[in-house]
């Protein structure tokens, strides 16, 4: 258990302070962002099917995209991927809103529009994971990444809650005009991080195809990593389709839209109460900890299907809440200690590419699964995937036995020559 006051330590450090703010800035604006596309495209069609449409085409690009995203990274300053990508987000994000606004939106409109949305997204999250740990000392990197979660996620909870009441109030229009604008503050903020370039000039650049087979091997020369990504495949995909679509559907004739806001709220409550504990914590074998506590993220979806009233949805949210963050921080520090800094962004790349190849498939299945076998038992099945999804990852025993207090792995350039293509 640390102090108070150590666990405080990365903000002394600049270029984290700022990048912590572009991501606080975005993320209020993002928490609202999902709320009112929701409830935008239930104004305009009433349909589930409609819905799972236009968030699983944002899925669809970010999948396509994300592979691109890392050698980007890895190649180029991380922070001012960043900037170009919140400035293009802040642009895509107006149309919709201009579109929800005039009462001018169409299906097509807004799948287009999400699409291009998911694109931009891609490129800039790897660079986004990535960034982190070129602003602080490597012993810093746990209390780092909890203070970067927990500000996200306090950003999260004022987001999700403005969220339910933008929508009931004035709309969905005006949420997604406060996304636009929050892109666009996030961009100042990122523009501010000054930190070394991890690649090494003096290594010419080889082929994307090549950088591709290099972030491959580091992805999986690790049993741990592709293991847990490959549940997160199916884990990410049961738990969209449950709480993107079915969600929101279920709450339009439960608990309302501003509930379903403070439902959101509850959940990122209970991140910030996991983040806050995961800053004090030093545990031995946090990605263990981290992979058991993922069972309280199947709750919610559990609560739709068999209770859905505001109390233990609130509570079922905020366990899923902490239990998720447990898992988030370990995971980031772990990869942060164990892949050389220069092909880290790529190897966030191939974790979300494959934590999120399945998200389109729940998302757009959700919808004819409810109408087929009845949106409970949908949601049961959901819950279920999920599950299975933990115990798999558990069987690994890199998983299992992965310790905290492994030396920083350094930069692939700084120690030895880069693979050549084969």
């Amino acid at each position: 258990m640390t102090t108070f006051r150590e666990s405080l330590a990365p903000l002394r450090h600049a270029p984290f302070r700022h990048l912590v703010t572009g991501r606080v800035v975005s993320l209020l604006g993002n928490a609202v962002a999902p709320i009112a596309l929701a409830f935008a495209v239930l104004d305009l069609t009433r349909s589930p099917v409609a819905l799972g449409l236009v968030v699983g085409a944002r899925s669809v690009t970010n999948v396509l995209f994300v592979l691109f995203g890392g050698v980007l990274a890895d190649r180029l300053p991380r922070n001012l991927v960043m900037v170009g990508s919140s400035v293009l987000a802040a642009l895509t994000q107006a149309a919709v809103a201009a579109l929800v606004l005039t009462g001018t939106a169409t299906i097509p409109l807004l799948i287009g529009l999400s699409a291009v949305n998911g694109m931009v997204s891609a490129i800039a999250m790897p660079a986004t994971a990535a960034l982190l740990p070129q602003t602080v000392p490597a012993d810093l990197l746990t209390p780092a990444n909890a203070l970067n979660r927990l500000g996200g996620n306090t950003a999260m909870i004022a987001g999700a809650a403005l969220g339910g009441i933008l929508v009931a109030a004035v709309g969905p229009g005006w949420g997604l005009a406060a996304d636009a604008a929050t892109f666009a503050l996030s961009a100042l903020a990122f523009a501010l991080v000054r930190v070394p370039n991890v690649r090494d000039r003096a290594v010419p650049r080889e082929s994307t195809l090549h950088e591709l087979r290099v972030g491959w091997t580091e992805f999986v020369s690790r049993s741990w990593v592709w293991s847990i990504v490959l549940a997160f495949m199916f884990i990410n995909a049961a738990h969209s389709g449950g709480m993107n679509v079915l969600g929101p559907t279920v709450a339009d004739h439960t608990i309302g839209r501003s509930g379903w806001g403070t439902v959101l709220a509850a959940s990122t409550t209970g991140m910030v109460a996991g983040a806050v504990v995961a800053l004090r914590l030093r545990l031995r074998r946090p990605l263990l900890v981290g992979c058991v506590s993922t069972l309280g993220f199947a709750l919610p979806t559990l609560a739709l299907a068999e209770l859905p009233t505001l109390p233990v949805l609130m509570i079922a949210g905020f366990i899923a809440g902490f239990a998720v963050e447990q898992f988030a921080i370990a995971w980031d520090s772990a990869l942060q200690r164990h892949v050389p800094a220069d092909r880290l962004a790529r190897v966030y790349s191939y974790d979300m590419l494959g934590s999120f190849l399945a998200i389109p498939v729940g998302q757009v299945a959700a919808g004819p699964l409810a109408a087929w076998i009845g949106t409970r038992n949908a949601l049961l099945c959901a819950a279920g995937v999920m599950v299975l999804g933990v115990l798999g990852m558990l069987t690994n025993r890199g998983v299992r036995h992965l310790r905290a207090d492994t030396p920083v792995t350094p930069a692939a350039s700084a120690r030895q020559p880069a693979p050549t293509a084969a």
